[in-house]
């Protein structure tokens, strides 16, 4: 299996999947748009490995010969020779088919080109390029160092070989695989706990049980590692919003349209521990 990966965003998502794949012995080019924006990211990747090596969970020299293996650069040209392709930039539709128009022009026809996204549907984002059989949905969860699970989307075009591939470098990084057939606005994930979050929210804001309590009834009567409500303060409220309103705007379903205390909130700047204040004080 070829072994060279592009990721195309150094934020927090883009470098945690640059961070596995580099760890699992792949050839990593993080692209951003500024050096300073690459930085923080090399930066984040380094401390996250420090801080496995300081816990015994990897050796000294794995984490460097992980981060040999990491190159940056602000010049997309620099992806060209990539065998994937992860986009892994803002959730705004306009911004990743301005990335995917350019790829389409730039990388190799065998090149897989895989997004990141966690709401919008591949089969619009593969629109504006040539090959959209070779596009495909590749959703990590954060943080990517620690989180198992990646959903692997279909869209409309996407070809057999295109999810095989997705799935065998998914599976090399040490993530479990989902698959969601039919491309759906949120996918399986971003639906069920847009849907959760929005139920929670509403109940808060009528008053029927406290944000705490809400959370609690979600740990310990359904199991959950983390009740909705602080899920969208990790998040971030306006993350939250945005994905939940992409689903709305997608399936005209009410059970996604955001209660008005979510907006609110993301209007008064209360997004989180981002910011200090969410449904919880940080």
């Amino acid at each position: 299996m070829a072994r060279k990966l592009a990721v195309i965003g150094a934020g927090l998502m883009g470098s945690g999947i640059a961070q596995v794949s580099a760890q699992a012995g792949w050839d990593v080019v993080l692209r951003d748009v500024t050096d300073a924006a690459l930085t923080r990211g090399t930066d984040g990747i380094k401390a996250s490995y420090d801080k496995f090596v300081s816990k015994g969970k990897l050796a000294a020299e794995d984490a460097e010969a992980a981060l040999g293996r990491i190159t940056t650069t602000t010049d997309l040209d620099a992806v060209a020779d990539a065998d994937i392709v992860v986009e892994a930039v803002f959730e705004k539709l306009e911004v990743k088919h301005e990335i995917f128009r350019t790829l389409d022009k730039i990388v190799r026809d065998d090149a897989v080109l895989a997004s990141n996204t966690s709401a919008i549907p591949i089969t619009k984002i593969a629109a504006v390029t040539e090959r959209p059989e070779r596009v495909v949905g590749a959703h990590f969860f954060s943080p990517v160092p620690m989180m198992q699970l990646c959903e692997l989307v279909r869209g409309y075009k996407t070809s057999d070989e295109t999810l095989a591939r997705t799935r065998e470098f998914a599976e090399s990084v040490g993530k479990t695989c989902i698959v969601v057939n039919r491309d759906v606005a949120g996918f399986v994930t971003t639906r069920l706990i847009s849907a959760l979050v929005v139920e929670a929210a509403k109940l808060y804001e009528s008053g029927v049980a406290t944000a705490e309590d809400i959370d609690i009834a979600c740990k310990l009567g359904f199991g959950h590692a983390m009740g909705p409500l602080a899920t969208a303060d990790l998040t971030g409220v306006d993350i939250l919003l945005h994905a939940t309103g992409n689903i709305y705007t997608e399936s005209q379903d009410e059970k996604f349209a955001p209660p008005e205390l979510m907006r609110r909130m993301v209007d008064a700047g209360d997004i989180g521990r981002k910011s200090g204040q969410g449904f919880y004080k940080h």
